[in-house]
């Protein structure tokens, strides 16, 4: 299964292709996706999506994994997250790819086991569960392959539960 993992932003979008074989996760592809500083909201969306829409045509995921909108004291931050969501939602939909909606609390129980863990711990847990010499940069990006981690594990837990119902 191919997972394309999304930490949407609207100056910076991460993303995290991985394959899935068994137990066995692979990074294929990672890296963001930016807009220049500056730049009204509807170009940057514009741009995003004219990023999103070549990638997805030559890298047709299996499933696409998006985090889930974080609301905390900055909700112009917050709105303008939620429009660069939409568009990957738009985008996916348009491409017909099944998309999951993890919170930022499944992200790291899934890949650190710890709910609350910190953002270095949930780096590290990337970094060595994807066989990486680094942490990949910038953090985002590194968010993104952590959703894609959490929908791998999430999505073969969910099936495995199915099968005892």
């Amino acid at each position: 299964m191919i997972i394309l993992g999304i930490d949407p932003g609207t100056a910076i979008m991460g993303y995290g292709l991985i394959e899935q074989k068994g137990s066995h996760l692979s990074p294929l592809a990672y890296s963001c996706w930016r807009t220049p500083a500056h730049t009204p909201l509807a170009v940057r969306l514009l741009m995003l999506y004219q990023q999103i829409d070549p990638f997805l045509r030559e890298h047709p995921p299996d499933h696409m994994a998006v985090e889930e909108l974080f609301f905390n004291r900055n909700t112009t931050t917050a709105l303008a997250v939620g429009h660069a969501r939409g568009v990957v939602l738009l985008a996916g939909a348009q491409h017909g790819i099944p998309i999951y909606e993890y919170t930022p609390l499944q992200v790291k129980q899934a890949v650190v086991g710890y709910g609350k863990a910190e953002k270095t711990q949930v780096q590290q847990m990337v970094k060595g569960l994807l066989k990486l010499d680094e942490i990949p940069k910038p953090d985002d990006t590194a968010d993104a392959l952590a959703i894609a981690i959490c929908h791998a594990h999430s999505f073969a837990l969910n099936r495995r539960m199915e099968e005892f119902r």
